[in-house]
């Protein structure tokens, strides 16, 4: 199965929206469940609307903008960047669910990003 970029970045949206949503709502029970204070996981919830706000105005247009792309790609890697470095522990002291979580949510947007980066060349075709 072939996807196009623009499918990919609909699927990037939505899983901004709806972890967004999660994270945003349900930030101090989170805390102890996944070992990371509660205003992380909250401004970390809520960065993740804009993000989904810049890949929906991505994915609607026939051609998206390289740039605009590229910016997406790279603020995902940072989110993964981010992500393992919360992994490992630093600076807080995590849960194993948190750090599962962390890692697998970040393996996950690795694999949206190299799919973006992949498929920027078609801009959106197929």
């Amino acid at each position: 199965m072939t996807f196009s970029l623009r499918s990919v970045l609909y699927l990037d949206a939505a899983c901004c929206v709806l972890i967004g949503a999660v994270l945003f709502g349900w930030a101090a029970p989170l805390e102890s469940i996944l070992g990371l204070p509660a205003p992380l996981i909250f401004w970390a919830g809520l960065l993740l609307f804009p993000s989904a706000a810049m890949m929906l105005i991505a994915a609607r247009s026939e051609r998206p903008h390289p740039a605009l792309v590229l910016l997406i790609v790279f603020g995902n890697v940072a989110w993964v960047v981010a992500s393992v470095i919360l992994a490992a522990g630093v600076p807080f002291a995590l849960t194993p669910l948190g750090r599962t979580f962390l890692l697998v949510q970040a393996a996950a947007v690795a694999v949206l990003a190299w799919q973006e980066w992949a498929l920027r060349s078609t801009r959106g075709l197929a």
